[in-house]
């Protein structure tokens, strides 16, 4: 209790802790034995303090005695049992067993508890009340005090969501190495025994250069009783290893790490105002698996983005093509200026935005993440853009010089040109709402936005084909039943294309 910073209080709505969830552990635990930091007795006040820090592994309280200093420290059980002479037997202080009490450490670390140690002293009083580190000598060890903290709730599974999005997940902790092995066990995180490295290790491998820490890291998962300084150095040497490395923290000393990992992300409940300050993100609920819904959402959306790209290119080049073969052939325009503005505004505007919304397909953490120097025109985007516009484009063109060949006026031929351009952009619609599946596995309530507007653009189209005004003005009119299921006929050949192109790709690159 007495070597402890944190602060436990009952509220109205409960028990409250503030500060570190270890101390305020053994606070809850020492007032379930009768004892509370408010009933100290005045001789027993404090007169000095050495507070944890990682690189000590433990921390020690100074207590006026009667007749001298009381000392009681808590940390890490080797650290302990090293300054202590002595251990407590039935009350009584005996020789201490180091073997024994390791072995007691060793058999609560396997549990996947994290364990520590407890020790007491008795000191003459200082002059100059100056107490730190070289008093801690000739110790009674105490015990030893196994703790538990539970994983949450759906950890086990965002860690196995992370393996089949191509993440691999790494644990850097202070912990006993086979407390952190059970703890990653029980998570689910994927290791061998030789990939469980300690810090001693990092420092031998640093200490010999960036190319031997690199060799560890590569090879590494589990990394146990690290110091904060080598946390930032693994992930720097993760980064050297070509990973893209996000880092979870909430300490002052997870600071560095955060600022240099290419994601910074911060534990907002428990987290520093430091380590807040030095990461990208910070996750509200101190939850894992919120960090991997996260990374599902940033896929849903980039996905979006590329979907909305893909269509806006590609009808795009599609009309440009078809002014590019049909004016250099001396052949009429194929739209007016009015028919192109109706084609893009009213038709291709409502599309584009219902595509934006598009929901998450399902399986998006069963893709290997893409490189972050990979263009949203990548190889594939590009050779479906072209594939698109050659029979968006090339098509069109070649029905408008059928058209015009075989009798048609040019006020006819484009009428028919404008209504096949506004289904090969409906089709296109509806082919861009899926990279990777078909058409046909795309279920049409889960963007019922969508279906509503390419819907109701072709009503529009087709009521201006029969209001006077608008005819007129875009110089359309009705057209029969052949000629529509030609055309339908002609735009339905873009989906042929375009599920020719997923099945090869996925043939090409294995996706699910």
């Amino acid at each position: 209790m007495l070597p402890n910073e944190a602060l436990l209080r009952r509220e109205v709505d409960g028990w409250k802790g503030m500060g570190d969830t270890v101390d305020v552990a053994l606070l809850a635990a020492a007032r379930k034995g009768g004892l509370a930091k408010e009933n100290v007795p005045e001789h027993d006040r404090l007169i000095g303090r050495i507070p944890y820090e990682p690189d000590l592994k433990y921390a020690a309280s100074f207590h006026q005695a009667e007749e001298d200093v009381r000392i009681f420290v808590k940390g890490a059980p080797e650290t302990l049992i090293d300054m202590a002479s002595r251990m407590d037997r039935d009350g009584e202080a005996v020789a201490i067993d180091r073997d024994s009490l390791l072995a007691q450490k060793e058999e609560l670390a396997a549990r996947g508890l994290r364990v520590l140690a407890f020790a007491e002293g008795r000191i003459a009083r200082q002059p100059n009340g100056d107490y730190g580190h070289g008093h801690l000598v000739d110790l009674v060890f105490l015990g030893l005090a196994g703790m538990q903290d539970p994983l949450r709730p759906g950890v086990t599974e965002a860690i196995a969501a992370c393996a089949g999005a191509g993440i691999e997940v790494a644990m850097v902790t202070g912990d006993d190495p086979r407390t952190a092995s059970a703890i990653a066990r029980d998570a689910g995180i994927p290791f061998e025994d030789d990939q469980v490295v300690t810090g001693h290790a990092v420092r031998d491998a640093e200490a010999k250069g960036e190319s031997a820490l690199d060799d560890l890291t590569r090879r590494a998962r589990i990394y146990a009783r690290v110091e904060p300084a080598q946390k930032l150095a693994i992930v720097l040497s993760l980064a050297r290893n070509g990973h893209f490395v996000a880092v979870t923290g909430d300490g002052v000393n997870d600071a560095p790490a955060l600022k240099h990992a290419h994601v910074g992300v911060a534990m907002g409940r428990k987290g520093t105002d430091v380590a807040k300050e030095s990461a990208d993100i910070i996750v509200t609920d101190d939850n894992f698996a919120s960090i991997v819904a996260g990374i599902r959402e940033g896929r849903v959306s980039y996905a979006n983005i590329r979907k909305v790209v893909f269509l806006l290119v590609s009808t795009g080049a599609a009309e440009m093509v078809l002014f590019l073969l049909a004016i250099p052939l001396g052949m009429p325009l194929p739209l007016t200026a009015v028919q192109l503005l109706w084609l893009n505004l009213v038709t291709n505007g409502v599309q584009d935005v219902a595509l934006a919304a598009e929901g998450a397909e399902g399986d998006e953490l069963s893709y290997p993440p893409r490189s972050p120097r990979e263009p949203i025109f990548n190889r594939v985007m590009l050779r479906r853009v072209l594939h698109s516009t050659i029979v968006m484009g090339v098509g069109g063109f070649g029905v408008f010089w059928w058209l015009l060949a075989n009798g048609h006026t040019e006020s006819e031929a484009r009428n028919l040109l404008l209504l096949l351009f506004v289904l090969f952009e409906n089709v296109q619609t509806f082919n861009s709402r899926s990279e990777h599946h078909s058409i046909f596995r795309q279920g049409l309530v889960r963007n019922p936005f969508l279906v509503v507007g390419v819907v109701g653009v072709q009503a529009l189209h087709i009521a201006a084909m029969h209001v006077p005004v608008l005819s007129d003005t875009l110089g359309i009119a009705p057209v029969s039943p052949v000629q529509w299921s030609v055309l339908l006929l002609i735009a339905a050949s873009l989906i042929v294309v375009m599920e020719i192109e997923k099945r090869w790709d996925k043939r090409m690159t294995k996706l699910p």
